[in-house]
């Protein structure tokens, strides 16, 4: 698995990697090392994911490999319904997926990805990358 790189801060700076990319390709570059990428515009949105109950989530998953989120919930002692809202989150950013959950069958949480790189720059005066810190 490879590592999600996550940015804060204007789309502008991860347009210009993209466009280094599409020249590499063109040039016949290896592109092998390709990282994921996961951009915020804000430190407020950042901090949704950098919560201490979703890195504990992110944890247990990771230590435990839980066969469903019940599981999930037990070994962080929190309510289902509470865990279940926050798993669904870090699925709709791309952090984790689902196994199964077809009819009558559990959800089994699994990480996307084997670590986070967070890459946060100091912000110009003139980005606004949003009032709340890290």
């Amino acid at each position: 698995m490879p590592t999600l790189k996550i940015t804060v801060g204007k789309r502008d700076r991860l347009d210009q990697r993209t466009r280094s990319r599409i020249k590499a390709a063109q040039e016949d570059e290896d592109l092998d090392d390709a990282q994921p990428v996961l951009n915020f515009g804000s430190y407020a949105e950042l901090n949704r994911l950098l919560s201490p109950k979703n890195l504990e989530l992110l944890e247990a998953i990771f230590e435990h490999e839980p066969e469903s989120i019940r599981e999930t919930a037990g070994l962080v002692d929190r309510d289902y319904k509470q865990v279940h809202h926050n798993l669904s989150e870090l699925e709709d950013i791309g952090v984790i997926e689902f196994e199964g959950g077809g009819t009558g069958q559990a959800k089994k949480p699994l990480l996307a990805y084997d670590g986070l790189e967070i890459d946060i720059p100091f912000a110009s005066s003139n980005e606004n990358v949003g009032t709340a810190a890290p």
